[in-house]
């Protein structure tokens, strides 16, 4: 979007319960990194952002280890799952707060251990929600997606776009 941005990490503790309904968790945990760090730099534009996958009832976030990475995708292959963001926008000294979720479907390949082995060659599962990054080596993985790309890879780009500009803070 041609924004000057820092990243600050807020140190506090996300809800990350398997049973939890995601919608909620995603837009809680955002507010909660949006509201963190609103709370040390008021004058800025704070955007706090959370992403996970759902499938079968259950939250699949980061996983603890490769075991648990390769489980993941084995419950994801063949199959369509959501990936649901938070935004949280902040401006303190405006007063302005706005949260909002942004859904968008998946749907795997038939995965065999041998594809899963070349696609954990190429990228690190365990710093992603579901185990897997639609933005690499999604050739191997990935048989479709609708909704929004930017969104499964982790901040929907065009959501952000439009909240911004509606609060006037962009545009």
């Amino acid at each position: 979007m041609g924004l000057t941005f820092a990243v600050i990490a807020a140190p506090i503790t996300e809800h990350e319960a398997a049973d939890a309904e995601p919608r909620a968790m995603v837009l809680h945990n955002a507010a909660l990194k949006a509201d963190w760090v609103a709370e040390r730099h008021p004058e800025a534009v704070v955007l706090g952002a959370d992403t996970t996958v759902f499938i079968d009832h259950t939250v699949l976030n980061k996983p603890a280890d490769l075991t648990a990475a390769r489980a993941m995708l084995k419950q994801l292959s063949g199959r369509t799952h959501t990936v649901f963001t938070g935004v949280s926008v902040r401006h303190r000294v405006r007063g302005f707060k706005h949260d909002e979720g942004v859904a968008s479907q998946v749907t795997f390949k038939v995965l065999t251990d041998e594809v899963i082995d070349r696609y954990f060659a190429q990228i690190n599962p365990l710093d992603k929600a579901g185990g897997y990054g639609i933005q690499s080596g999604a050739d191997l993985i990935v048989a479709g997606y609708e909704g929004s790309l930017t969104n499964i890879v982790g901040l929907p780009v065009e959501a952000t776009k439009q909240i911004l500009t509606r609060c006037g803070l962009f545009g």
